[in-house]
């Protein structure tokens, strides 16, 4: 949970972003020590939202030393696709359905390694995403089976990898057991309205994204950056009104409709053999995608930047 307050006003204001703990979070908790109005709570449950005359006013949560309650001017939701924020908040859920679940392993890179993005062959399919020096890979199952692939043994899934991906055989040794695998249960929804009076849900606490792509995080930290420019100043002079929460819904709703409807065409062209025990051929438009250059500078484009990128315009108060 991350604690800011616009202190160096007459009359300070404070808001709260509950998120899980990513990997980055030392990251921005080391971004945030320039600011000292920034606070940082690790290993903290939130547990529910104060509100009050119909208007959230802050949350209630646990930790090792007991529960405690936060007041805020606004309570933003950041806490990902099981976001307890918009369970308590109530907000209505538009479920689009999926028919997946998602392995995600992460095996290491080398030089000479093929750029595809999807290897697929006989019911089974993975895709491959180049984070630098290693691959972070997604192995689609059908939703259901993933509890039997885990009965049969690591090995078993070691051997699926090699199958559809033989350039990994030296490598998939790095998967010691299934600890070094994590289910992705795979969710694509969206919320109605992301925000109450008091209260904005951002990235994956509005709209849970489909694997496919990888881009969640993009548009989870393009609302983060999307919200900051229209409520900096509304909250720097504790003016939030609930038109502000609004505007940022409307300007992130285009992008986020378009990304998961393209992620569910993609979803049905690619995983369509998903579980058939023939041979399967990749469809016309991922082999375009894969082996020519002007579509697949086209979907670097879309997955890095997507379909509405968003630009820091807040000034830094603390340089």
């Amino acid at each position: 949970m991350l604690l800011g307050e616009l202190s160096y006003l007459r009359a300070p204001c404070r808001f709260m972003v509950i998120m899980p703990q990513w990997n980055f979070l030392d990251f921005l908790a080391q971004q945030g020590r320039r600011y000292p109005a920034f606070h940082l709570r690790m290993q903290a449950e939130v547990t529910g939202l104060v509100e009050e005359n119909g208007r959230i006013a802050g949350i209630r949560g646990n930790t090792s030393e007991g529960s405690f309650e936060v007041r805020a001017d606004l309570v933003v939701g950041a806490d990902g696709r099981n976001s307890v924020v918009r369970e308590c908040a109530g907000l209505t859920v538009d479920d689009s359905g999926a028919s997946i679940d998602s392995l995600q392993v992460r095996l290491s890179k080398h030089a000479d390694d093929p750029k595809f993005l999807q290897y697929s062959d006989r019911g089974q399919a993975m895709i491959t995403i180049d984070r630098g020096d290693y691959w972070h890979c997604g192995f689609p199952v059908p939703k259901g089976t993933a509890e039997k692939m885990r009965a049969a043994g690591i090995q078993d899934f070691r051997d699926r990898i090699v199958a559809i991906a033989p350039f990994f055989r030296d490598r998939v040794n790095e998967l010691r057991d299934w600890n070094d695998v994590k289910l992705l249960t795979v969710r694509a929804d969206r919320l109605r309205q992301w925000y109450r009076s008091g209260l904005l849900c951002i990235g994956d606490a509005a709209h849970a994204m489909s694997p496919v792509g990888g881009v969640g995080i993009n548009l989870a930290i393009q609302d983060a950056v999307a919200a900051a420019n229209v409520l900096a100043e509304p909250l720097r002079n504790r003016t939030v009104r609930i038109d502000h929460l609004a505007r940022v819904q409307r300007r992130r709703l285009f992008p986020t409709r378009l990304t998961q409807r393209m992620q569910g065409i993609l979803q049905k062209q690619m995983f369509r053999g998903l579980g058939k025990s023939e041979p399967t051929r990749l469809p016309l438009p991922v082999r375009l995608l894969e082996r020519t250059t002007l579509p697949c500078r086209l979907r670097t484009r879309l997955i890095a930047v997507g379909f509405r990128p968003e630009h820091v315009k807040t000034p830094d108060a603390y340089k």
